[in-house]
């Protein structure tokens, strides 16, 4: 017998058992409460009998002997346990008791029936007897002589009509059970058919023969499962079509990745490597399927792949890559599956960190820039401060230079603070910049004739020209800002007899502003830190002229929020162009 026929019959059965059980255990039930009903009737009459065989005998004073025959006679006469108790609970006969065991019997005051007698009613109730180890009914009655109670227990029998019931449940039972079986057979064969047909379906499609369909219509309540089944190899086909095309598009989506990406099997045979780590390792040609150590020498990264294979933990570590380009790399390994499933292999991430750690090396030097040029004014101040109130000595010439160095180097420290504070609010954009239209070439010509005492002073020749109608699209005191800084330094630098020109010129679309100097030149290797912060080629003389070291690194913020760019062309000696672009004004 199949599974499904055994489920089947096991369900019918169960069905039969619980109907059969539920209707006999309520006819039961109710069969029970009328012999109940009948046999407490007829104890009561009975006890009427009992009471009148009793008659005037004095319970608490006839001998126990007598009292004893009493309670036989009694019991023959009414078919029932027979007990006689007097009026305070002693059970002084028993017709189911030898004389000698009464006194073995505890008190009896407290039964219910005995407690309803002597309060002269008819007294009933159904429990379980300690002395005779069986369930009784008693009814009880008290004595004409009016010291004692009678009372008749029987043991409750299912009537004729309760045993019947039980005969004709049995067989009911065993009738629906022989029917159950017969029935599951029936139906079973009747499915078997349609289940075979569509179990040959399935395995061939479980084989990969995805053309296979039931097609028919079998006619039944398994229609709705052979359509499952046919839609089933249809989605299957598309699900293949599209798990091919997906995994075209990873490929794709991994060769596009910024990451690079290695996996390697268990046996350490490269799975796949996509196009940017082909690019940091400088890999050409076909690697899959060949080693990793052989395709990639590197061995801290061979390192870091072992013991990522041997743990769940997602491991990360650094390595360095040599050559022209220098990269750095952050990797991130791990196994997959992880847990305690077969290991299948380990993927590798490249994370290119090369920019980030010279931003961090740049963070470094800006901490260690402005420590050193907070350092050398307070220095200064505490040391001339520390003069003056040691000394009082001093001449009033000393006295009054020390203060003077001391306003001097206060004000370098004002200076930098400002300076500071204006270039946090400037990267963090919370400077509100004004966009509108900016002669630059104006602010520039007005710019020169504010300077005009400096780059005299300097038989410098300054000059502003102009290309067109370049009107810029920006904030005009931000701009002016530019100038100020570009321009003062361009004076500084050059020495005496040169020249500084600005030129102000469209070009597709946007103002170009360059600012060139014939003065002392940038050296090529600090052209590219020129805009850090604290940034100085010349450390000495940009503090002797008064520098602050952040006005280039202002100004690139300045010109990057108006959505310009800023560059730098150098000859050491030659001279310096600082070249930066403005948005045209469209008005």
């Amino acid at each position: 017998m199949r599974r499904s026929q055994l489920q089947l019959l096991a369900a019918l059965s169960c069905l039969v058992a619980v109907v059969v059980a539920t209707f006999g255990i309520q006819a039961r039930r109710e069969l029970a409460v009328q012999d109940a009903t009948e046999e407490r009737a007829t104890l009561e009459a009975q006890i009427d009998l009992a009471r009148g065989l009793v008659g005037d005998v004095a319970l608490s004073t006839a001998p126990a002997e007598e009292l004893a025959r009493l309670a036989e006679r009694i019991a023959e006469a009414a078919g029932a346990r027979v007990t006689l108790i007097t009026r305070d609970g002693t059970v002084v006969a028993d017709s189911f008791l030898p004389v000698a065991r009464l006194a073995e019997v505890e008190n009896h005051e407290a039964r219910p029936e005995v407690r309803a007698a002597l309060a002269g009613e008819l007294g009933h109730d159904v429990r379980h007897s300690a002395s005779v180890g069986r369930t009784l009914t008693y009814v009880a009655l008290p004595v004409q002589a009016g010291d004692g109670i009678v009372r008749l227990a029987v043991e409750p029998t299912p009537g004729p009509l309760r045993v019947a019931l039980g005969r004709w449940l049995r067989n009911a039972a065993l009738v629906g059970l022989l029917l159950a079986v017969l029935l599951s057979l029936a139906l079973s064969r009747l499915t078997a058919r349609s289940v075979e047909r569509m179990r040959q379906v399935a395995t061939s499609v479980a084989r990969g023969d995805l053309s296979q369909r039931v097609r028919r219509h079998l006619g039944d309540e398994f229609d709705p499962i052979a359509g499952a089944i046919d839609q089933m190899a249809e989605q299957l086909r598309l699900r293949l079509d599209e798990a091919t095309h997906e995994k075209e598009r990873l490929q794709a989506v991994l060769n596009g990745m910024v990451e690079g990406v290695l996996v390697v099997d268990t046996g350490g045979k490269i799975v796949l490597l996509n196009d940017h780590a082909r690019e940091f390792f400088a890999i050409r040609g076909p690697v899959e399927g060949r080693s990793f150590l052989e395709v990639i020498r590197h061995a801290e990264l061979d390192e870091l792949v072992s013991r990522a294979a041997g743990t769940d933990e997602a491991l990360s570590g650094e390595i360095q890559l040599g050559g022209a380009s220098e990269r750095v790399l952050r990797v991130h390994a791990v196994r997959f599956p992880p847990g305690s499933a077969a290991r299948m292999g380990t993927v590798a991430v490249f994370h290119d960190v090369t920019a980030l750690m010279r931003l961090e090396q740049v963070r470094r030097d800006f901490v260690a820039n402005a420590s050193h040029e907070l350092r050398t004014p307070l220095t200064a101040i505490a040391g001339f401060a520390e003069t003056l109130l040691g000394n009082r000595n001093l001449s009033e010439a000393d006295r009054r230079s020390y203060l003077e160095v001391i306003d001097r180097h206060a004000q370098r420290l004002s200076h930098l603070v400002s300076d500071l504070l204006e270039l946090s609010k400037i990267e963090s954009r919370k400077v509100a910049l004004e966009a509108r239209a900016v002669d630059v070439a104006a602010l520039a010509e007005r710019l020169l004739q504010d300077y005009h005492e400096r780059w005299a002073a300097k038989e410098l020749q300054a000059s502003v020209e102009r290309r067109g109608q370049p009107v810029a699209r920006g904030d005009a005191q931000a701009v002016e800002q530019i100038l100020v800084n570009l321009v003062d330094n361009a004076i500084k630098y050059t020495e005496a007899g040169g020249s500084v020109v600005i030129r102000v010129e469209e070009e597709a679309g946007k103002v170009a502003v360059s600012v060139t100097d014939t003065g002392i030149g940038i050296p090529a290797a600090d052209r590219e830190r020129i805009f850090e912060r604290f940034y100085r080629v010349d450390k000495a003389r940009s503090r002797e002229l008064g520098g602050t070291g952040l006005g280039l690194s202002i100004v690139k913020h300045l010109v990057q929020n108006q959505g310009g760019e800023i560059s730098v062309e150098s000859r050491p000696g030659r001279g310096s162009t600082f070249r930066f672009t403005l948005p045209r004004d469209a008005g």
